[in-house]
């Protein structure tokens, strides 16, 4: 493998890392807060870019992202508070079953809405044949999009926690949800947001990588299955983490072309999910709380 076709798979499998990334945080910020895996995550995704190239149609397009992203962060709590809110002390297993059943009720609804066909937003800047070159390497300026976007996201997402009166909430529903009660916490007003937010960022991310990836009324799926290994990888619960574990995989899956053909790309993540399942639950940093899911 010649130094240029090295940085091009290099940044195409960053491109695609920092997505799962994006998919595997909405993962975990409502784990933190609610102990809930939400599969549904990868089709705020998905309704994020869809929504995004319908508004097109009639708006600017920072208009139409920012209505999408509106949208689905309403639709996030819409359903929150239609599946989950009234549910007392559920189990996981059960949770999983209606975060499942949530995604499928979603992807057919979108079904209905948009068709089957492959839908994508313009090029932020430039246009698909325009490219920036390194050297012999030449990367889209939407690929720059992504990454600068995703890591605005992570960047503010730690600022929130930390430093915002919400942000601390969640955080101490994480921690002890009793105790936070007991503090005069709303708890389930924290559990809403930790699906609006999550919801927020996935369809900001659904809308940048619209152009690269385009959008699919079942293309969530494949996305939630992606972020839930990261997940799982960097350790569940661990957002940090799984930026980390979102470049690897990634990586992995991007120089896994060179040596087996492009339609066993998804054995990749798959292998990694049950590798980490049977042999690390705890993820390659250590979460204990992952590896609770061995148990199911």
């Amino acid at each position: 493998m010649n130094i240029e076709l090295f940085f091009q798979y290099l940044v195409a499998g960053v491109t695609y890392g920092t997505i799962y990334a994006i998919v595997a945080i909405g993962f975990n910020i409502i784990y933190n807060t609610t102990g809930i895996i939400n599969f549904a995550q990868g089709e705020f995704v998905m309704l994020g870019g869809m929504t995004a190239v319908t508004l097109h149609a009639f708006l600017p397009l920072p208009i139409a992202i920012l209505s999408a992203v509106m949208i689905t962060m309403v639709i996030g709590a819409l359903i929150e508070i239609t599946f989950i809110r009234w549910l007392i002390s559920p189990s996981v297993l059960r949770m999983i079953i209606i975060t499942i059943g949530i995604s499928i009720l979603v992807r057919e609804i979108a079904l209905h809405i948009w068709g089957a066909g492959v839908k994508a937003l313009p090029y932020f800047s430039g246009t698909a044949v325009s490219a920036i070159s390194i050297g012999d390497v030449h990367i889209s300026p939407q690929v720059l999009w992504v990454i600068g976007v995703s890591a605005v996201m992570v960047i503010c997402l730690n600022l929130f926690f930390t430093y915002t009166l919400p942000g601390r909430q969640m955080r101490a529903c994480s921690a002890n949800r009793d105790a936070a009660r007991l503090c005069g916490i709303n708890a389930k007003n924290m559990v809403t947001l930790s699906f609006v937010l999550s919801a927020g960022i996935g369809a900001l991310a659904g809308c940048v990588v619209s152009p690269i990836t385009y959008v699919q009324y079942d293309g969530g799926t494949a996305l939630a299955i992606k972020g839930f290994t990261v997940a799982i990888l960097g350790g569940l619960g661990n957002s940090m983490a799984a930026v980390a574990a979102g470049l690897l995989l990634g990586i992995l899956e991007s120089f896994s072309i060179w040596v087996m053909p492009t339609a066993y790309k998804d054995v990749i993540s798959i292998s990694i999910l049950l590798l980490i399942l049977f042999v690390r639950p705890s993820g390659l940093f250590g979460s204990k709380e992952a590896a609770q899911l061995k148990e199911f």
